[in-house]
């Protein structure tokens, strides 16, 4: 019988098969196929078998892939920033690195590409970014060590063949995804704006001269522009013509140097220069070494920046009730405002007027922020902002205040007074302030000093026992378990109490602490305090820093001389009264010394200078403007002079015009 087509190619198969399994030149990856062949169908079997070779071939292709990935070049992104200081060994601050995009410099995200062995990538990537950076004579890179507050950076030593990417890649060196800076070498790279980038946006007339300007260029334009409109520069074109015309008659008799072209023209690039020395005199105060100084140099520069800003007009009704005087100064400070524009101040109903009713503003400004509003916000008779032992105070823990946002109305009173060389608050706990200026809470110095709260403080206390009773430790838990801690027991008693004094003094202020920072941050004084440390304690000084002394007024009197225009009252009277006064002083505690101050300048800060004249009259008066103290010279017991001069110091006005 003869076989069908199907069992004769079967069988031509089996043949092939066995003829290729004798044969020694049979690559084993087909022999390896016969096993695998087993678990399969017949007729997938032998299509796997009859397409084999093509298989092996496609393998080998594939194997051969990886080694072309390995030589494809490879990128590397993360975060530069180019420094201008070639000697800068911390992170400038927040206003430098801002100025820094304007000069070519500062902060951008680079992608290197290329072989992660070559320096040449990184060299050639980092000067195509910042061009600038090639007049630095090289560069070294940096990053950030320590805590962040303390802003240091550490030089990345560089290896012998350079910077590479592999270098940075590499897990020693312990950067990660922190930002690299970059430095110049051997000297500073220039801050000056750059002019190549094109100009973008429409063209808009200058408001001042009328000039077309691109929208780009136009904050350039400003600082060049002299600040004449087009009609009066056309007005004083036509006089200098006829300057020049004069000029020319005059020159006969007497020589005079005319103005030349180049010279008229070099006029608008002068200008751009004093703004630019400006500017450098603007950034002094971060490079003197007096604390004093520096503030001084801070605050005139910024109030001289918003000298042409709306002007802040204060006022207050000394006729009104003390409640209503203090709504008054509440509702003004809670206004959004440009706090360092141009202050007015103005008393409804007092004769006063100058320097001295701003003195008074600022005093009863801190007098309130020290010691309590009038007002009761609280539901305690009196609203108090900071309570506390002297020289541990803290923010009020009220719920009221808080929801009011009192805390940040607060927060731009002190930086007010601040800007205007005011009194301070003084004694505020050392831990709030750590915090308030970005310090770690868990690295604030706390001590029980510094919580409020006498029933709380007594619970904190029973921790520093060797032993508790049962009662104490209930009443110990009842509170931890209240704040979300443990209760206690002997092996966390320590810890315990000082976790609760932490939360017990910052814990519960942080939302207080946030509001003053955010007060402080609108009068614009936040620069400084944060770059100039040594700052702060002139704004928030110790209780015991604020105690005035006989001596410390003594020493600022200028006293009435002999030829003085006072010629109204002989030397027996002028000695008397003065004699008077010295005794006054020399005899009074720290708070009457304080009243007499406040009632002589306006405020509890000391001048240069204070002056006393012999006048007529019934009581002692000032003039706060000019720091004088009037005396009558009708006294003729010390007894009567030292009587009248409590009363006038404790009187609700001051001063006089």
């Amino acid at each position: 019988m003869s076989k069908s087509c199907p069992e004769l190619l079967r069988e031509a198969a089996n043949l092939i098969e066995e003829a290729l399994s004798r044969s020694p030149t049979a690559p084993a990856a087909q022999s390896q196929q016969i096993p695998a062949a087993q678990s399969r169908t017949p007729v997938q079997a032998e299509v796997a078998r009859l397409f084999a070779p093509y298989n092996i071939g496609a393998r080998r292709n594939m194997t051969r892939r990886p080694a072309q990935v390995q030589v494809s070049r490879r990128s590397y992104t993360h975060t530069v920033c180019c420094l201008a200081d070639h000697n800068a060994d911390k992170i400038p601050s927040v206003l430098v690195i801002a100025e820094l995009p304007h000069s070519g410099l500062g902060e951008q995200q680079v992608t290197f590409s290329g072989n992660d062995h070559d320096p040449m990538v990184i060299t050639n990537k980092l000067m195509e970014v910042f061009p600038k950076l090639q007049q630095g004579g090289g560069f070294e890179l940096l990053k950030l060590v320590g805590s962040t507050r303390s802003r240091n950076l550490a030089l990345l030593q560089c290896p012998s063949s350079g910077y590479t990417l592999a270098y940075l890649k590499d897990p020693s060196t312990m950067i990660g995804q922190a930002t690299i800076y970059i430095r110049p070498l051997q000297q500073d790279l220039p801050l000056d704006c750059e002019s190549s980038r094109p100009a973008s946006g429409p063209v808009i007339p200058c408001i001042t001269c009328q000039i077309e300007v691109p929208f780009s260029e136009m904050k350039l334009h400003r600082l060049s522009c002299n600040g004449t409109p087009m009609e009066e520069r056309e007005q004083e074109g036509g006089q200098r013509e006829e300057n020049d015309s004069e000029t020319a008659l005059v020159s006969d008799s007497v020589p005079v140097r005319s103005e030349t072209s180049a010279e008229s023209a070099v006029v608008p690039a002068v200008i751009v220069n004093e703004e630019l020395d400006r500017k450098e005199t603007d950034s002094e105060w971060k490079i003197i070494e007096e604390p004093t100084q520096a503030a001084k140099v801070f605050k005139e520069n910024l109030l001289r920046e918003h000298a042409t800003g709306k002007p802040l007009r204060m006022k207050m009704d000394v006729r009104e009730s003390e409640e209503d005087r203090e709504r008054e100064l509440l509702l003004f400070y809670k206004q959004q405002q440009e706090w360092a524009c141009p202050l007015h101040c103005t008393l409804v109903g007092d004769v006063a007027i100058g320097e001295g009713v701003m003195r008074y503003f600022m005093t009863t400004i801190i007098s309130k922020l020290q010691f309590g509003f009038s007002l009761d916000l609280g539901g305690m008779g009196r609203t108090l902002l900071f309570e506390g032992e002297p020289d541990h105070l803290v923010p009020a823990a009220s719920e009221t205040l808080i929801e009011s946002n009192l805390f940040r109305v607060a927060g731009r009173m002190l930086a007010h007074t601040f800007l205007h060389d005011g009194p301070h608050v003084t004694g505020l706990s050392p831990a709030v302030i750590h915090v308030l200026f970005n310090g770690d809470p868990e690295m604030a110095t706390v001590v029980i000093e510094d919580c409020p709260d006498l029933h709380i403080r007594s619970i904190i206390e029973l921790l520093q026992h060797e032993e508790l009773t049962p009662e104490q430790k209930a009443t110990v838990s009842d509170l931890s378990m209240s704040w979300d801690l443990p209760a206690v027991t002997k092996t966390n008693r320590r810890w315990l109490h000082n976790k609760l004094l932490l939360h017990a003094v910052v814990g519960r202020t942080m939302r207080q602490i946030k509001q003053l920072r955010k007060g402080l941050k609108d009068v614009m004084v936040w620069p400084l305090l944060t770059s100039r440390p040594d700052v702060v304690p002139l704004l928030f000084p110790k209780m015991a820093e604020m105690q005035f002394t006989p001596q410390m007024l003594l020493e600022k009197i200028t006293w009435p001389v002999e030829d003085s225009d006072d010629d109204d009252f002989d030397l027996d009277t002028t000695c008397r009264i003065t004699g008077f006064l010295r005794m006054f002083i020399e005899t009074a505690s720290s708070g009457t010394l304080a009243q007499l101050l406040t009632f002589w300048v306006g405020w509890e800060m000391l001048p240069p200078e204070l002056t006393v004249v012999i006048s007529e009259g019934t009581l002692p008066t000032s003039s706060t403007c000019f720091e004088t103290l009037k005396l009558p010279a009708h006294f003729k017991i010390y007894m009567d002079f030292e009587k009248a001069l409590v009363a006038a110091i404790k009187s609700t006005g001051f001063g006089l015009v």
